[in-house]
């Protein structure tokens, strides 16, 4: 197909515009910049970005983001009948799956879609996607716990640092602290806050790589907007390897070019 048709369909802009980001030289094809009209791609195969953005091709791919509330377990069928994701996906045909998991007694956001390659990007602690949590916890955390949960601290399962840490609130029983972190590890928040003599009283993740939860209620679901989607899309390439061998095919001469 033709690439300005691909972005047309794809809906980064219509046909005529998405002609003028070609011959501007911003749009890419497998990392390479192709500034001619008429070239052609394959929507199933190649990558495309534009202004360094990527674009999903695939319009049969879905992406969610919800709000889980508490008591919810991340799973989309419960074999021990708790509540479970399905209610939150009804209105979509497509079968969705969350992008990793929060504990039931964890609120906040988790990504829902039919997209496979991506899942696993931003699943993998490998990939270091990081999350942002705002923990409840009991006491008066002081700035020296702070500094010792960037630092590092030995869990059963080996050591953990938050990549960032901060006390939002403190009062005379409780405290508000923020944790960055890319470990994908089980509970690892409520074990490090554990661990530092401050056990956690509520959790919720407030932010995942590029998504934020923003002012969407408890146990609502949205689809992601277009800049969420390409700053998704655009994390997860950069954690896969190198794109495939380019598909572009230019066309024989400008005066061929028709639409």
């Amino acid at each position: 197909m033709r690439l300005q048709k691909v972005l047309a369909n794809a809906g980064v802009a219509s046909r005529r515009v998405s002609e003028q980001y070609i011959v501007e030289g911003r749009v890419r094809v497998n990392g390479v910049v192709v500034s001619e009209l008429g070239a052609r791609i394959d929507p199933g195969r190649d990558l495309v970005d534009v202004d360094g953005t990527a674009v999903q091709l695939d319009t049969t791919k879905r992406y969610v983001v919800l709000n889980k509330p508490t008591g919810v377990v991340s799973t989309m069928k419960d074999e021990h009948g708790r509540p479970d994701l399905r209610r939150f996906t009804k209105e979509w045909p497509e079968r969705l799956y969350n992008v990793g998991r929060l504990d039931a007694e964890t609120s906040g956001l988790l990504v829902l879609t039919n997209d496979g390659e991506l899942a696993h990007v931003l699943a993998h602690p490998s990939f270091g996607v990081t999350k942002v949590y705002i923990a409840k916890v009991d006491g008066r955390v002081s700035p020296a716990t702070i500094a010792k949960l960037t630092r590092g601290i030995e869990l059963d399962d080996g050591p953990i640092a938050a990549d960032k840490a901060r006390l939002l609130d403190a009062s005379s029983g409780s405290s508000l602290v923020e944790l960055t972190l890319h470990s994908g590890r089980n509970r690892i928040v409520r074990r490090m806050m554990a661990a530092v003599g401050h056990p956690v009283v509520e959790l919720v993740r407030r932010q995942f790589g590029p998504l934020h939860l923003g002012t969407l209620p408890a146990g609502r679901a949205r689809e992601l907007t277009k800049v969420e989607l390409g700053a998704l899309l655009t994390l997860s390439r950069r954690g896969t390897d190198a794109p495939p061998e380019g598909g572009v095919e230019l066309p024989p001469s400008e005066d061929q070019e028709t639409s």
